[in-house]
């Protein structure tokens, strides 16, 4: 077989990649190099700029390609396209990362795991930026960078800190439900093709008549939820770093797909109303006995990625990016989200990454109120107009399709009839008057913690480890293996937060780490 040809980036052929110019005598030890040689100064400048920033959170990942369908129609909720009728079919893009470790770091580490999606449907992308637990360590938006700060390295040492972790943990016990489930053997799953996906936000669901219900959303593992020993763990991060992201390859490649069902929980408006508890705490969960799960469709994960770093590095995903059909609610850690993901995007990808083909809409797109900027890759909208309420008609030229006759390029996007005016009816859709605010006073606020952030996982350590055999000793024994490597400072406030949910895990705690510590 022929060699390829080599070309530079702007297309110039060269018969060898590995061949530099240089000037010399003919010696093969004595030799120039020369600015001149294109081939080699390219080469190596661009090695040095070819990684962009990591992830702060979320950087080491396994990805996938896959494909969401309908198995339970729920038009009666949801004007959603990509949630209604039965054998709707939706591509996907999935990512599943561990949290706080940096790239290259072992994948079997204890660790909640993100887990995004992103639906690729009629009407635009749709994400879901979930984790594999169902509740989360805070519910104030300002204390997210140092949650994740405490679990990530000490900044004199530059090593993972338990004491930090602990501190930052008993002094902010809110987030005792996320700590027992990570410390159960849920921390250390399997792999990631036996992990859960649940949003943890309150979404609504919404109907161009006005009405929404609230949700939230559970992805289910269909290989069952399988976990490893914090032992077991330690070994494969020790023999096998990659382990997760190697079954996950492994396993598609040979035609063994995952799937996921999807499940909503739902409430009325008027439940909401008087629910025992805020239904915008994302470190609560709604019991299932309240809100039963409701099936509505299956995900596959059925493709690799042809190229890790174009399918999955450069993906962006953030809970800002809805359909009609889905909204947000007050919840305001997700508020809070919406922010804070595009513009970690933006940072890590430059401002044009919608336009990058892993994250770009299935659907024509026409935003030329949003062009220029490094990276513009869609032709820039050429000389359309770059401002609101033109009365001129578009250019021929735009990236969208050829849409209906007598529809301008953004009414064949939208979907709109002629307006009858200059430039194109609004588009603000009809989740526009779903947000509606109760009005009030502006002023600081941070929420406390009271008796009822212990209720749950009370629950969670009686009815669920408790009825099976020796998880509540393990919760106990991954508590204290973790807790005694930190500074005793910050031990006596740790045994008091577990001894809330109740005082019998707090003396095993207790126990368990000072008997370590007079060995």
């Amino acid at each position: 077989m022929a060699p390829p040809l080599y070309t530079l980036a702007e297309g110039r052929p060269y018969p060898d990649a590995s061949t530099a110019q240089r000037f010399s005598d003919g010696s093969p030890a004595k030799g120039l190099a020369l600015l001149q040689d294109t081939q080699l100064i390219e080469t190596l400048a661009h090695f040095s700029r070819e990684r962009v920033p990591e992830r702060v959170v979320h950087a080491s990942a396994v990805g996938t390609w896959g494909e969401f369908e309908v198995t339970h129609d729920i038009s009666h909720l949801t004007s959603a396209k990509f949630l209604t009728g039965i054998g709707t079919k939706s591509k996907t893009l999935s990512r599943i990362s561990t949290v706080g470790p940096g790239a290259g770091s072992a994948d079997t580490v204890r660790d909640v795991r993100g887990w995004a999606l992103k639906i690729f449907t009629e009407e635009g992308n749709q994400n879901f930026v979930f984790n594999d637990i169902p509740v989360f360590f805070v519910r104030d938006p300002i204390k997210f960078p140092s949650l994740n700060r405490s679990h990530k390295r000490h900044p004199a040492t530059n090593i993972t800190d338990p004491t930090m972790f602990w501190d930052f943990h008993s002094q902010n016990q809110e987030g005792i439900h996320a700590l027992m489930l990570l410390y159960s053997n849920r921390g250390t799953p399997q792999s990631v093709r036996h992990v859960n996906g649940y949003s943890g936000h309150t979404y609504k669901l919404t109907k161009p008549d006005g009405t929404f219900h609230y949700v939230k959303f559970h992805f289910k593992t269909n290989q069952g939820t399988d976990t490893l020993t914090e032992q077991e763990a330690d070994k494969l991060a020790g023999e096998d770093p990659d382990f997760h992201k190697r079954d996950m390859w492994d396993n598609i490649a040979k035609g063994n797909y995952p799937s996921w069902t999807l499940y909503i929980q739902v409430m009325t408006p008027q439940q909401a109303e008087t629910y025992r508890w805020n239904i915008f705490d994302m470190t609560r969960v709604w019991p299932h006995s309240d809100f039963p799960l409701q099936e509505v469709g299956k995900l596959t994960q059925n493709k690799n990625p042809d190229n890790y770093f174009a399918d999955i590095e450069q993906a962006a995903f953030s809970p800002s990016t809805m359909v009609p059909g889905i909204a947000p609610s007050a919840d305001i850690m997700l508020q809070a989200r919406m922010f804070a993901y595009p513009d970690a995007a933006r940072y890590r990808l430059g401002t044009n990454y919608q336009q990058l083909p892993c994250n770009r809409p299935a659907v024509p797109v026409y935003c030329p109120y949003q062009r220029d900027g490094q990276g513009t890759i869609n032709g820039n909208y050429a000389g359309d107009p770059n401002y609101v309420r033109s009365a001129l008609k578009p250019l021929a030229f735009c990236p969208v399709d050829k849409g209906l006759p007598g529809q301008t390029p953004q009414q064949k996007v939208l979907g709109q009839k002629e307006s009858g005016k200059g430039g194109t009816a609004a588009a603000a859709g009809p989740d526009a008057k779903h947000n509606i605010w109760v009005m009030g006073t502006v002023e600081d606020y941070a929420s406390e913690v009271t008796e009822e952030d212990f209720e749950q996982p009370r629950e969670f350590g009686e009815k669920v480890l408790g009825k099976q055999p020796g998880q509540q000793e393990q919760l106990v024994s991954n508590v204290a293996g973790h807790l005694g490597k930190a500074d005793p400072a910050v031990w006596e406030a740790t045994f008091d937060m577990f001894s809330r949910v109740t005082p019998e895990l707090g003396e095993a705690i207790r126990k368990a780490v000072t008997s370590k510590a007079q060995k």
